[in-house]
């Protein structure tokens, strides 16, 4: 997060990104793991480092599964826009289930609107019941959705509800969380976005409460192929959390970069950088909300 905070705002995505996944790899080299990247920069002819396959850790303990993104919102810290962050979730072998890199449709909801939802059932339908749920009119009600021009027909139906609408350019990550965390004026995310990015929420709500339903949506025939191939034949499956993050030992980590629904971004001051974590666990359901003061001269990546 602070090696590519310096890029904040300067038009530059590619040296941004370009710093957060090399901070990121050179770390794991301290870990002591058997890790393994399950979900990463793409495959490896198409990512030098953190490439999905690549071994990382220094081959002691444990083996897991890791899915990273160093800097989700590549384009908003470019453009000095909000809710970038550097993000990786970890579990057990064969604890996150792995995609192609295709969309997903999705719901998501906060711990008291568990078991409410159905991504089968109309729009309004959903927003009553997560309403109903969470004690509200559905008119109180905020909804997240990716403001893209294949949300138009959704976006629609949300208005027509009643429900407040919060339009996003990127950020699936930390917005999908949000309706999970109190006090972020988030009550579900729905629409269509990242299959990796599903399986990283997931993970986050694995350990905080809340629900993730989710279909694949090929948005060409060569990821609808490439789908079929890793097995994925039924498209009109739906995913539960607990098929995207599997069982109790799945960890979420994630620091902002620019200011987001949860966490401050970087804040540079004449001695010293401070950072915003936050630290999940879904074995003991424990959330840590971590500020650290890193003094300029230590600092990893400056």
């Amino acid at each position: 997060a602070i090696s590519c905070a310096k890029w904040y705002g300067k038009g530059d995505k590619n040296n941004a990104d370009g710093a957060a996944v090399k901070a990121m790899r050179e770390r794991f080299n301290y870990v002591d793991c058997k890790g393994k990247i399950v979900i990463g920069e793409g495959e490896k002819d198409n990512a030098p480092m953190l490439y999905e396959g690549e071994e990382v850790g220094n081959g002691n303990g444990v083996e897991i599964d890791i899915a990273v993104d160093p800097l989700e919102c590549t384009s908003n810290l470019a453009k000095g826009k909000l809710n970038s962050i550097s993000v990786l979730a970890a579990g057990p072998k064969g604890s996150l289930k792995t995609f192609p890199g295709t969309y997903m449709e999705h719901i998501i909801v906060g711990p008291k609107a568990v078991g409410v939802i159905d991504i089968n059932k109309p729009v309004k339908e959903n927003l009553q019941n997560i309403a109903k749920a969470l004690d509200k009119e559905i008119e109180e009600l905020t909804v997240v959705i990716l403001e893209r021009d294949r949300h138009q027909q959704l976006i629609k139906e949300v208005r027509e509800s009643g429900a407040r609408l919060r339009l996003i350019d990127h950020g699936t990550i930390v917005n999908g969380i949000a309706p999970a965390i109190p006090n972020t004026g988030l009550d579900v995310l729905m629409g269509t976005g990242g299959a990796p990015e599903a399986v990283i929420i997931a993970a986050a709500l694995k350990c905080i409460g809340g629900e993730i339903q989710a279909k694949l949506a090929p948005h060409n025939e060569k990821t609808k192929q490439d789908a079929i191939k890793m097995g994925y034949i039924n498209l009109d499956k739906v995913y539960t959390t607990e098929d995207l993050a599997k069982g109790d030992q799945v960890m979420f980590v994630a620091t902002g970069i620019s200011d987001g629904p949860f966490l401050k971004g970087i804040e540079f001051a004449p001695h010293n950088i401070v950072t915003h974590s936050v630290v999940m666990r879904a074995k003991t359901k424990t959330i840590r909300f971590v500020e650290t003061h890193h003094h300029v001269e230590t600092v990893y990546g400056l």
